[in-house]
């Protein structure tokens, strides 16, 4: 026993890492995803931070579960919607608006399904963050299918390399209609796209001049789209190839060394990285911590996984003072709930309104700039629809939502478009079954996973599982990650 104690001073055993706890797990997940379940959590929490980082990581796709719609993916030219609006009766016109809002709803619906069955949130978070940083709408580029293939190019680089992505959405044909660069011609150039490639996709505001502006859209010159097909081409008879100067650099620039350009400013890794801090850790980035991460991100060659491990493990992401300080999403709010309480309707058209009611219509963004987020998530009118929301879901066990009648905007849309939520329905005894021991134990245990923090007031005791739950979910704290 001495001589086994004796080299264990000599050679101690390599220390084993403490797993990360449930906490911690719980954050992470619920940051990161769509709001976690309990065993979810519990698989997480027994794993180092960099372990559980490593697993998300290595779980992200590129392909989403099943494709878009049919209906959404056929590409119809211009002028042969044009046409079809303009030689149609009355009833016609109406009968295409009415498919088309139905067709939409069903693409809207593809996308929350993928978000509430992926088996890697992360990689729908991300698709999500990158449709609101590379903002096209489905208002200005009047194309369903154009829309759907952005999305699913945004998925495919979605954890991938920056620059790659960047390259890519500037090709993309729902970009090129929304920036405006199918009119960007040699003699009459058009700056939008130029403009927004800057401020918005990699530099930021302070990092670039009018000038500079003007001659990288004589580089994008030409960059436009087949008409008949919706695929991207390059009109070289409509491209500018002579010498630009852009942020220094000149020479006969095409717009993919424009491009490449701005990912050689020290800024597009900062911009970048500053608003993926505000996507997943405080309202407020820490501006040393954001030139830390920016370095890794610049040393990694635009590795957006290589960032995001970063910004995963580090100390700063499970300080406690940010913890519960970002305001849930529309999507978020609504795809958490129903993942976090095992909620699984058929159809998800119904939720594609709630979103859109709550603020947060996808494939359509209010502006080139996006959602601005935050605290602008939530006001007197979106909080009210929020907490209706809640009381529909807990509720329709025992009341289906046809005998609640027309209480609020989504009953009376819902209804008026054929739709039904009968089957967002809440199984309490099956999910209440999860949590075994004594009701104060259940209690505890239940704050703990629905809530980021504390609530602003405990829930009375009371041995009712459901009034206590229904007390959590309506709590301030509930709209808080």
């Amino acid at each position: 026993m001495r001589l086994i104690w004796l080299l264990l001073s000599i050679f101690p055993l390599p220390a084993v890492a403490a797993g990360m706890g449930y906490n911690d797990a719980r954050h992470l997940l619920g940051r990161t995803g769509f709001a976690a379940t309990e065993q979810e959590i519990q698989e997480y929490a027994g794993l180092s931070r960099a372990q559980a980082v490593d697993r998300l990581l290595a779980a992200v796709t590129t392909e989403a579960r099943t494709p878009p719609p049919a209906s959404v993916m056929e590409f119809i030219p211009p002028h042969k919607l044009r046409a079809r609006r303009q030689d149609a009766s009355e009833a016609e016109r109406k009968q295409f608006l009415r498919e088309q809002i139905e067709k939409s709803l069903e693409l809207r619906a593809w996308w929350l399904r993928e978000m509430l069955d992926t088996g890697s949130p992360l990689t729908e978070r991300m698709t999500l963050f990158w449709h609101n940083h590379f903002v096209s709408a489905q208002q200005k580029v009047k194309s369903l299918a154009l829309m759907a293939r952005q999305n699913l190019l945004l998925r495919r680089h979605a954890l991938g390399n920056f620059g790659e992505l960047l390259h890519a959405v500037a090709k993309d044909p729902a970009m090129v209609v929304y920036l405006d660069n199918v009119s960007n011609k040699k003699g009459s150039p058009n700056e939008n796209f130029a403009r927004e490639v800057m401020e918005l996709f990699t530099l930021g505001e302070g990092h670039y001049s009018e000038q500079d502006i003007k001659e990288a859209a004589r580089a994008f010159t030409g960059w436009s789209l087949d008409r008949r097909t919706g695929e991207f081409r390059f009109y070289r008879f409509l491209h500018d190839d002579g010498e630009k100067t852009v942020l220094g650099r000149r020479g006969r620039f095409n717009g993919d060394e424009v491009l490449d350009i701005l990912l050689a400013q020290p800024a597009t890794a900062e911009f970048i990285t500053h608003k993926l801090w505000r996507e997943f850790v405080s309202p407020e980035p820490d501006s040393l911590e954001v030139q830390r991460l920016a370095a890794v991100f610049r040393s990694s060659r635009y590795d957006i996984k290589a960032l995001l491990r970063a910004l995963f493990t580090s100390e700063a992401f499970y300080a406690p003072p940010h913890r519960a300080v970002l305001v849930k999403s529309p999507v978020e709010f609504t795809v958490g709930t129903l993942r976090l309480f095992g909620i699984h309707p058929q159809d998800l058209r119904p939720l594609a309104l709630a979103t859109r009611q709550l603020g947060q219509d996808l494939f359509g963004p209010p502006n080139v700039k996006g959602w601005p987020g935050g605290e602008a998530w939530i006001n007197s009118s979106t909080l009210l629809a929020r907490r209706q929301l809640l009381a529909r879901l807990f509720r329709a066990e025992e009341m289906p939502v046809e005998a609640m009648g027309p209480t609020d905007k989504l009953d009376r849309r819902t209804q008026r478009l054929g739709l039904a939520m009968t089957d967002y329905r809440f199984h309490a005894p099956r999910w209440f079954g999860q949590f075994p021991g004594s009701s104060g134990q259940r209690h505890t245990q239940i704050t703990r996973l629905v809530l980021a923090a504390m609530p602003h007031e405990s829930p009375a005791a009371t041995g009712d599982d459901a009034g206590f739950l229904n007390a959590l979910v309506l709590d301030p704290v509930y709209q808080l990650k």
